[in-house]
């Protein structure tokens, strides 16, 4: 009986494992599809593979803008849910509270929460030691900024997801970010990969990354960081609201610094204040004041209204139009034309500009790029505007050819003062570094006429002229002050102005122009020739020595045969 128990058990035991064989043979033969589908489904996954944005330069390949790989961490709410000691764990190695990692899983998509971004490798470390289930570490490209507030107007920042926001990084962010890659990973249980397995096969999302593309700035860091530090001490020194400075390359339009105080510091995503990363010197308009004079003297010479030395009877130092009174701050007599701008003469300028047809001062402002875009490429610019609905009646007409009227922003100013620095040639300005390679150049000023003008420009820094301290040591320099009033509601605000500098040097071969503008100073000084021509003078003579121009000589300043006004003769366009 036993043996017969012993072999109906074999029986029973070879017939189970007959029947398990044959369905094996079976789900391999013919479900083998299915079975490969339902495990790749548990352990194969697609991931992203992060790309790095491209780099950021200055001119001479200084990095601006680079990108570092970084850890965060994250977990899937709906495959485990953490606990309240796994909480508190890694709230201590995170250095947050566990209700801060509990909103986040709570606001987080349904498989993917993050509990913390832009770990450096020792925290990330600290959570992968903790070692809890559910918990994970990922690794992705941010953005770093090697020179800080310094540039942060013009560079710009990225989100945290590496998205950009302003400046540069916002202007070419297509090109920046290049396109993130997708592949095929095997994965352990707790969602470690194990072996990457492929880029492309059967899925056409599955890529290889392709990393965003470099660009080279005209900016020359060295200037930048000279141009920021003296607006910077300018505007705390008058404790002024704001400033801004535009330095261009003379010869090319390159921007070679753009400074604005308030500024920023790009790499604390944590705190970041819009107001402050306003690029002021492309977004903020200001009535323009004294620094347009040149160009009113300009539309009269080029109309045959006045010569340089014409006098004009400016006594007894005020006049009245429609009513309204135009004064300056004395009586300065007879003046003529090259000293009523050397002195800034409001009834000197105003009393030529009644002599001239409506249209002629308004002319010269559109042809010197105002109303008009610069072409620098940065985002946020703005075009101003040059007012023609008074110039019908003799106080719209006087009011515009000394600065009211008509609004501009600090770069647009530049612009025109490169007009007069390339002998009467029109530029558009560019912030990048191949901006040399496409100049697009248009004559709009005879070259007589500007070298006229530049001429009496330089009486503006000489003794007697309204900023003396704006001559830059060792070199010449042509130029203008402007202290216009802020407007408020009702009219005009005698207490409040903005102090203006713009001018180029070297005189005789302008290689730098410069604008700077320091907005509502209010410590006792509040002209352009006590605030910010000191800052001209001590910004344009340090870049001149950085990029090597040799310092003028009392010879070549008084030879009258020596080139001014821009370039020399044999470079000049026709016009």
């Amino acid at each position: 009986m036993t043996a017969w128990r012993h072999h109906a058990l074999r029986i029973v035991m070879l017939v189970m494992f007959g029947v398990l064989a044959g369905r094996t043979v079976y789900l391999t033969v013919t479900e083998r599809d299915f079975l490969k589908e339902q495990g790749e489904a548990r352990s194969v996954r697609v991931v992203d593979i992060p790309v790095h944005r491209g780099m950021i330069f200055d001119r001479n390949g200084e990095p601006l803008a680079v990108s570092a790989p970084m850890n965060y961490v994250w977990t899937d709410p709906q495959k485990i849910a953490l606990t309240a000691f796994d909480l508190e764990r890694l709230a201590d190695v995170l250095e947050t509270s566990p209700e801060s990692l509990r909103r986040r899983i709570d606001s987080g998509a349904r498989q993917f929460a993050y509990l913390a971004r832009r770990l450096p490798p020792g925290t990330a470390k600290r959570v992968a030691e903790l070692g809890i289930d559910g918990v994970h570490i990922g690794r992705a490209y941010h953005r770093f900024y090697p020179a800080g507030e310094t540039v942060a107007h013009i560079v710009g920042r990225t989100d945290i997801d590496d998205v950009g926001l302003e400046g540069i990084e916002l202007a070419f962010d297509d090109y920046l970010a290049g396109t993130p890659g997708a592949k095929r990973v095997l994965r352990d249980r707790k969602g470690g990969t194990v072996k990457d397995l492929d880029y492309v096969k059967d899925l056409d999302f599955l890529r290889a990354p392709e990393f965003g593309g470099d660009v080279a700035l005209s900016l020359d860091l060295r200037l930048q960081f000279l141009a920021y530090r003296e607006l910077k001490a300018a505007v705390e020194t008058n404790g002024a609201k704001s400033g801004s400075l535009v330095m261009l390359d003379a010869v090319t339009g390159e921007v070679l610094a753009l400074a604005n105080q308030p500024s920023f510091n790009p790499n604390d995503w944590r705190n970041r204040g819009d107001h402050d990363a306003r690029n002021r010197a492309i977004s903020d308009l200001y009535e323009p004041g004294s620094t347009v004079k040149p160009l009113t003297v300009l539309a009269a010479l080029e109309g045959g209204f006045f010569a340089p030395d014409d006098v004009i009877d400016t006594a007894p130092g005020y006049f009245h139009v429609d009513g309204k009174r135009i004064e300056d701050p004395s009586d300065r007599g007879a003046l003529t034309v090259t000293q009523v701008l050397a002195k800034s003469s409001q009834v000197g300028i105003a009393k030529m500009a009644l002599e001239m047809p409506p249209e002629s001062v308004v002319g010269v402002f559109y042809r010197a790029g105002f109303g008009d875009y610069t072409g620098c490429d940065l985002p946020g610019e703005e075009i101003g505007m040059v007012s023609i609905a008074d110039l019908d009646k003799p106080i719209g007409r006087a009011t515009i050819a000394y600065g009211y009227g008509l609004m501009v922003s600090p770069m647009q100013l530049a612009r025109a003062y490169l007009v007069l620095a390339s002998a009467g040639v029109r530029k558009e300005v560019r912030i990048l570094a191949d901006a040399a390679a496409r100049v697009d150049e248009t004559p709009v000023f005879t070259l007589d006429d500007v070298r006229a003008v530049v001429d009496m420009m330089r009486g503006v820094v000489a003794p007697g002229g309204t900023a003396p301290k704006g001559r830059p040591a060792g070199y010449t320099a042509a130029g203008k002050t402007g202290t216009a009033r802020k407007v408020r509601a009702g009219g005009y605000d005698d207490q409040t102005h903005v102090a203006f500098f713009a001018g180029f040097a070297p005189a005789e071969r302008p290689r730098v122009v410069l604008v700077v503008v320091v907005n509502e100073p209010s410590r006792g000084r509040s002209s352009g020739g006590t605030v910010a021509a000191p800052v001209f003078a001590a910004v344009a003579e340090r870049a001149l020595r950085i990029l090597g121009v040799p310092p003028s000589t009392d010879a070549v300043a008084a030879n009258p045969d020596s080139p001014r006004g821009g370039v020399p003769e044999s470079e000049r366009q026709p016009t």
